[in-house]
């Protein structure tokens, strides 16, 4: 197999698998908004109920996504070309492979969160079992292995842009957290003595 198939194909791969995975958290964001609200965390909780938010996020990110889906100035040789192709494959899949497993152990207890606000719902269950046994944010630490990833296997603008802005969710994760701490108390407690936010443990309770 030529290097430019095997690019076409695992680029390809990648975005099917994106966009399966964009379609599954969106399902979870549509019927979270009909679930009673509980507790929150932050000012601009209120926006997550709100479909402008929902539009104006959504418009965003895709006219911003398109518009810089341009490639990098690179001048890689072959031997460069695939180092970046099997090392981007090798932390992109199976961080997505971990985003979609922690979407699907939330089940009905995912919504989504932003770094200025979170909130439960008003039956809100803790859920520890799955990727949530190993690490309490599987999803972010699966979005961030997977945007470091597409940097190396897209090599464009937007994945550039994708993973700078990763590390952003470790604020969104602090919102999450102090609100599963109020809402759980001593549960929550325990369970963040077993398990650690992130492999290296980069959120610390407060």
């Amino acid at each position: 197999m030529s290097l430019e198939l095997a690019e076409v194909i695992l680029r390809r791969a990648g975005g099917l698998l994106a966009y399966a995975a964009l379609a599954v958290v969106s399902y979870g964001i549509w019927r979270g908004t009909r679930r009673p609200s509980g507790r929150t965390s932050g000012r601009a909780a209120g926006w997550l109920r709100s479909a402008l938010f929902y539009f104006l996020a959504t418009t965003c990110f895709m006219v911003t996504s398109i518009y810089f889906w341009k490639p990098l100035t690179l001048d890689l040789s072959a031997g460069g070309r695939l180092a970046c192709l099997a090392g981007g494959a090798l932390i992109y899949f199976p961080g997505m492979a971990l985003l979609l497993w922690a979407r699907l152990a939330l089940g009905k207890m995912y919504f989504v969160s932003t770094s200025f606000g979170a909130q439960l719902y008003a039956d809100h269950q803790l859920v520890t079992r799955g990727p949530f046994a190993i690490v309490r944010h599987p999803m972010y630490l699966g979005l961030i292995a997977a945007a470091l990833g597409s940097l190396l296997l897209y090599q464009t603008w937007t994945a550039l842009a994708y993973a700078a802005f990763a590390p952003f969710v470790l604020l969104r994760a602090r919102r999450e957290e102090a609100a599963l701490a109020a809402e759980f108390g001593e549960e929550w407690q325990a369970y963040c003595r077993r398990v650690p936010a992130f492999f290296l443990g980069l959120i610390k309770r407060e």
